[in-house]
């Protein structure tokens, strides 16, 4: 089964407020298995444009486990922090899985 990613990026707008938001999401990651992979401030854009100043990059075990994370009731209440503070574009992804052979 292919991993999960959440990906999400930032145009962050109150820096209180997303720390505010950070302290109430860490539990609902823990929780939900997620696996931060990439917090960068400072993209470097190859092609086209980019939102945000800061984007953020989580896997999962599966699609189903980032679904279920993002519809928790824990992530449900950190969330509006997040969107208070920054204007933000998320996409759940599914991995890619080479075939052997």
């Amino acid at each position: 089964m292919p991993k999960g990613y959440v990906i999400v990026t930032e145009a962050i707008r109150d820096d209180e407020g997303m720390a505010a938001y950070s302290r109430a999401a860490a539990p609902s990651m823990a929780q939900g298995g997620a696996k931060p992979l990439v917090v960068d401030g400072q993209p470097r854009v190859l092609e086209g444009e980019w939102h945000g100043n800061r984007t953020v990059i989580l896997e999962f075990e599966s699609v189903e486990a980032a679904q279920v994370w993002y519809d928790s009731d824990s992530y449900a209440a950190a969330r509006p922090l997040r969107q208070a503070a920054a204007e933000s574009h998320a996409v759940l992804l599914s991995g890619f899985e080479m075939s052997r052979g």
